[in-house]
């Protein structure tokens, strides 16, 4: 089965709720009439009632009338959201004044549904830029306990099946951390495996990449990997992890048996962490568009609940399949 179709298929067995909050834009509206046409999630869409119901009757939609319809300006639990911002960010000078208007912004209040258990996971991006996505998303709900960072995965499928598990391979971070100091490193490749675990269903090997192999050069950046390396079996121990290593070692069984003899990862690895943002960004591009190979992502991860970003050019399909690995990834963390 295609891994997209299985990741659906996984998606409709966990029963989540997935909230929306630009409810009112078109694409957005049209994909969570085919989410809740196919069973994938439950939703709940943020925005006005009445524009959202003459979308549905100009695009001819036909289950948005099962979806939670939440108007940002006025809802039962505004009063009950506002104490929780209170209460989060009191540190931060949060008065309730402030918390009122925030809770009519509709990714502050996404966020704050899923912090109260309303939902189980966001995705959004479609008209608002990655930033605005995330600042209410830190602020709330956080990272996981022990991740300080927040990344982004691919996943890379290919047509070879001799790489990674069976063509299909998880790489970080390509989205967000330009320079991540060795511990960050180290958190990124635990979270990734974590990823590569919940939305791929597959056992992570994971290889930390540099442009050395077990010492064959010396450079205070194979040096940041090596620590990293350490760092992150130290973290996550019941996970393969090795390195540092070049990529054909890691992923080419006869270069992985020649340059790292006895690594349980070399030659096999399924999830690749790049030394950098730079590196990661540029290499997942250049095999997409040369090599032809599909790029799924950005999946954010790290987040104590998943939090998804959209390319503002999205389409009606790029928001179904990301809010499909967004179920996977909140029936994961469960």
């Amino acid at each position: 089965m295609e891994l997209l179709q299985q990741i659906k298929e996984n998606a409709k067995k966990q029963c989540k709720t997935i909230v929306l909050p630009e409810g009112t834009e078109e694409r957005t509206i049209q994909a969570a009439d085919q989410i809740i046409g196919e069973g994938i999630a439950q939703i709940i869409l943020i925005g006005n009632p009445a524009e959202i119901k003459a979308l549905a009757e100009k695009y001819g939609l036909k289950h948005i009338e099962k979806a939670t319809i939440v108007d940002p300006a006025s809802h039962a639990k505004k009063e009950q959201y506002a104490d929780l911002l209170v209460e989060l960010r009191k540190s931060k000078g949060m008065t309730k004044e402030q918390a009122l208007k925030l809770v009519t912004d509709p990714l502050y209040l996404a966020t704050l549904m899923i912090k109260s258990g309303d939902a189980d996971g966001e995705v959004a991006g479609a008209k608002n830029a990655t930033g605005d996505v995330l600042r209410p998303a830190l602020q709330i709900v956080k990272t996981l306990p022990g991740i300080s960072v927040v990344s982004g995965a691919f996943l890379l499928l290919t047509n070879k099946p001799e790489y990674g598990e069976n063509g299909l391979i998880v790489c970080a971070d390509c989205a967000v951390l330009p320079n991540p100091t060795a511990e960050e490193l180290a958190q990124i490749a635990v979270s990734t495996a974590a990823t590569a675990r919940a939305i791929a269903k597959i056992e992570p090997r994971v290889a930390m990449l540099s442009f050395s192999t077990k010492g064959s050069a010396k450079n205070e950046l194979v040096d940041k990997v090596v620590k990293a390396t350490e760092l992150a079996k130290q973290m996550a121990p019941d996970v393969m992890i090795d390195g540092e290593m070049q990529a054909d070692a890691a992923l080419v069984p006869s270069v992985g048996a020649s340059k790292a003899p006895g690594s349980p990862v070399a030659g096999k690895a399924n999830v690749l962490i790049f030394p950098s943002l730079e590196v990661g960004n540029i290499s997942y591009k250049l095999v997409q568009r040369i090599a032809g190979i599909e790029a799924v992502g950005p999946v954010l991860q790290g987040m104590a609940a998943p939090i998804n970003d959209l390319s503002r050019g999205c389409s009606v399909s790029d928001i179904v399949n990301l809010v499909a690995i967004t179920v996977n990834q909140a029936a994961g963390l469960n």
